[in-house]
């Protein structure tokens, strides 16, 4: 018994010591478990796990100068070394897919499109996540699979030029556009299926397939290529009321001085950005830092570049809010870009 005891004594001390050593007190936990735990030491626990890793590899689409503020914020917050690596929506999920199915796990994670995003759940490329620092984000911010979680949206608008229309003539509704006298005026970017599926389907497919074939027959509709583009049309008055521009530039149009006005017809549709942690992520603690980090001390950052953010306390977003829907633009893609195309751009009727 007491060669027995003797034996089990320094392992029972080499256990003590790891934890011990272990800047929390705990031994290292897999991502599944950091990932679902949501105690009152989450943050303490990822900042210990992160400064053992040290090092957190980033993919994203956002320019390196937008990204540059935000990153040297979280560096400088938590003294964790950011690796980025830059690429479009498209290229970072095929990146991804090609880095796992060759077994390399390089990236930690990603913060790109949801429409790049959602396609990687279903590859099973990314991991459940359960943080508490969604608390003030707005409730469609949230997934329901929980696998990526949107920082920041880009908010379909009308706009229209106040130098041509008056707010009294101001449409309210989708409803209003089959008035004559819009005969002309109107405009829509050319790959808009994202949102016309979104608008359609909260109308009633039936419905709403009817009412925009009635407003492009009426009153004619100009297609243009590029959301700014659409943008600046409007302010010139080339296109009097545009039915797609994103919200943001817009707003930096009205800053600079131009003849423009946001115009939020409901239901007013938002494209998802988001960010999500990789299933097998070398740095576990670091990528779920940075994750809350994007919910949280980001937003401010973001908004700042004029980003439309999650978190309404920073900046409020429009009533009617919708996103897209992702799993019905995977599943029938095909079928509404030709509605899309049919309704607008080859006008068939």
């Amino acid at each position: 018994m007491v060669r027995l005891a003797v034996r089990r004594f320094p392992i029972a001390l080499l256990a003590l010591l790891i934890v011990a050593g272990s800047p929390t007190g705990v031994l290292a936990q897999t991502l599944s478990e950091l990932a679902n735990y949501t105690g009152a030491d989450r943050t303490a626990r990822l900042i210990a796990g992160a400064k053992r890793e040290g090092i957190v590899t980033f993919y994203s689409s956002a320019t390196l100068a937008d990204q540059s503020a935000l990153l040297a914020a979280f560096q400088a917050k938590y003294g964790i070394k950011v690796q980025q690596w830059r690429g479009s929506s498209e290229d970072i999920r095929a990146r991804a897919l090609a880095e796992y199915a060759a077994g390399r796990f390089d990236a930690d994670i990603a913060e790109t499109s949801g429409s790049e995003m959602e396609p990687m759940v279903r590859e099973g490329l990314l991991a459940p996540v359960a943080t508490p620092a969604t608390a003030n984000l707005i409730p469609q911010a949230i997934m329901p699979h929980h696998a990526w979680v949107a920082t920041r949206l880009s908010v379909f608008a009308g706009a229209y030029n106040t130098d041509i229309i008056k707010p009294k003539d101001v449409p309210r509704a989708y409803d209003d556009l089959r008035d004559p006298k819009w005969k002309g005026k109107l405009g829509i970017e050319a790959d808009d299926a994202n949102w016309f599926l979104s608008v359609v389907g909260q109308m009633g497919e039936e419905k709403g397939l009817r009412l925009f074939h009635q407003i492009v027959a009426q009153n004619g509709i100009s297609v243009r290529k590029g959301h700014t583009l659409l943008a600046n049309f409007v302010g010139s008055g080339e296109v009097p009321l545009a039915l797609t521009t994103y919200s943001y530039r817009v707003e930096q149009m009205k800053r600079e001085g131009a003849p423009v006005e946001l115009l939020y017809l409901p239901p007013v549709v938002a494209l998802p950005t988001g960010a999500g942690v990789f299933k097998k992520a070398p740095h576990p603690s670091a990528a779920l830092l940075l994750l809350d980090f994007y919910l949280t001390d980001a937003q401010k950052i973001l908004a700042g570049q004029d980003s439309v953010v999650t978190d309404p306390r920073v900046k409020p977003l429009p009533k009617d809010l919708i996103f897209v829907d992702l799993p019905k633009l995977l599943d029938e893609g095909d079928k509404w870009n030709k509605l899309f195309q049919d309704t607008f751009v080859n006008q068939v009727h």
